[in-house]
């Protein structure tokens, strides 16, 4: 295929077709791209029963194998250049099984050739080791070509005060307008008119509501009417509430309550809340400086409604029981919701569980009209040591290798691996869309020295408002975020 492309390609006429990544500064206007007369379709010839993948329907698009070409109509030249995309937890690849895989890894060939260089992906530290590996990396410089996984933090903020990550926005073969890029991930590296870290992935969703089908059925609800309430947007803190005060019950008369509406991680359930009310803990200005954003009004309404329901409705811990009992709780049906949920949960923490669950998005809060939940995902960088021609080169090369796999341009990879640990196709195929298009990114953890579960949420109580607790943390929060914004 790749020789039959390569023929076609030299041998036709240039023309100009969609706007890509110029061959640097002085080439920008003069970069062109050309397209072969036909491509090799890809078929998947093995058995995916739990896992078919079918490519989009392109029959009418344009022809996705387009080539970058230079100023004199040859393809961009990346001169043999080999780049490593560095984690901590990448190990030996498997050979492609789905028809997705086969057809990006005939994908991967194909930009490698064409624009000859090579691109890999392998542990390169460890998950500890990482933020300080980059820095002493960032400081001394190397020869190799290495595009950064970080995880968020109080390092990866530090090192953008630093200097030690590159403007993204200097090269003109990226534009951040593209949908492929994580908004979130933007907000969270820039700085006025600087970018420094990306993210072409989704996220992982947060901010689940799973509920025990069984339990619903017993206080006469079916569970595919919370999907409805999801579908019409009618999922809010108010429909909620009602459904939490309806199948809440002491269903033997004894006195004594035996089927609680809620069990719940406190420490994910305010955050969901308040995410979920347009608010935050941390806020970014236009210049790049974090702000605290906890006594905002929706911040405060999203917590004392929290405080709220989990007086009212919340399961008490067993006694002795360990921190983490809310697991065992919801999966042995002690409970009917369980509010503050992760999506990689179903697979893990629930995965035997008996009964059968749905999942559905956190409700939306009065300031909002949309679902939403928070972004802390690993993002992407390159070191500030690279001269302008390797940056532009090496980030030219990742900008290839996170285009959508032609003919799976509407293919979600993260929404797929859930068809195994979901119950139902609707927590697929809606709730996890809901989370994936439109993450909000969650700051907190960029301020060193800020943690919000000792000091605030489980300060909080009834003699203890979350308005009284973040006056009494004010000072000390400025202190960290002026130390933050390097003041």
């Amino acid at each position: 295929m790749k020789k039959k492309f390569l023929a076609v390609v030299l041998g036709a006429a240039m023309v100009t077709s969609l706007v890509a990544c110029g061959k640097k500064e002085d080439k920008k206007d003069d970069t062109t791209t050309t397209t072969p007369d036909d491509t090799t379709d890809v078929t998947d010839n093995t058995d995916n029963t739990d896992n078919t993948d079918t490519p989009d329907d392109t029959t009418d698009e344009a022809d996705p194998w387009t080539v970058i070409v230079d100023a004199d109509g040859n393809p961009v030249d990346l001169g043999g250049m080999e780049i490593l995309i560095a984690d901590w937890w990448t190990g030996e690849q498997e050979e492609p099984k789905t028809a997705y895989e086969i057809a990006r890894k005939e994908y991967y060939d194909w930009i490698q050739e064409t624009y000859n260089f090579t691109i890999t992906r392998a542990a390169w530290s460890s998950w500890g080791d990482m933020p300080a590996d980059y820095v002493n990396y960032a400081t001394t410089g190397g020869d190799e070509n290495i595009i950064f996984c970080l995880r968020q933090g109080g390092e990866l903020t530090s090192a953008m005060a630093q200097g030690l990550m590159y403007d993204l926005n200097t090269l003109d073969c990226l534009d951040f307008s593209e949908s492929k890029w994580d908004a979130a991930v933007q907000s969270l590296g820039a700085s006025g008119d600087k970018q420094f870290v990306v993210r072409a992935e989704e996220h992982e969703p947060t901010a689940c509501v799973y509920f025990n089908k069984r339990l619903l059925k017993d206080a006469g609800i079916e569970p595919d009417y919370i999907y409805e309430l999801q579908r019409n947007h009618e999922w809010t803190w108010d429909k909620f509430e009602e459904i939490l005060a309806a199948v809440q019950a002491d269903t033997d008369n004894d006195g004594v309550i035996d089927r609680y509406a809620m069990t719940n991680f406190t420490s994910n359930l305010y955050p969901a809340a308040v995410f979920s009310n347009g608010g935050s803990f941390i806020g970014k200005d236009a210049d790049g400086k974090f702000f605290n954003n906890i006594e905002s009004d929706a911040t405060m309404e999203a917590m004392n409604w929290c405080m709220d329901i989990l007086s009212k409705y919340e399961m008490p811990q067993p006694e002795g029981s360990e921190w983490n009992y809310m697991y065992a709780s919801f999966a042995n049906a002690e409970a009917v919701f369980f509010p503050s949920g992760r999506a990689y949960m179903a697979g893990q923490d629930f995965k035997n569980m008996e009964d059968d669950f749905g999942c559905v998005c956190f409700p939306m809060g009065p300031r909002m009209t949309e679902y939403t939940n928070m972004a802390t995902d690993n993002v992407y960088c390159i070191p500030s040591c690279y001269d302008a021609d390797k940056a532009w080169k090496i980030m030219f090369a990742y900008n290839l290798y996170t285009d959508p796999v032609p003919g799976f341009e509407d293919y979600s990879p993260m929404q797929k691996g859930y068809e195994n640990s979901m119950r139902d196709s609707v927590a697929v195929e809606e709730t996890i869309a809901y989370l994936l298009a439109n993450p909000q990114a969650d700051l907190t953890g960029c301020i060193v020295g800020l943690d919000l579960g000792p000091q605030l949420f489980w300060a909080v109580n009834k003699d203890n408002t979350p308005a009284q607790q973040a006056e009494a943390q004010r000072n000390a929060w400025a202190e960290l975020i002026n130390q933050a914004n390097g003041q």
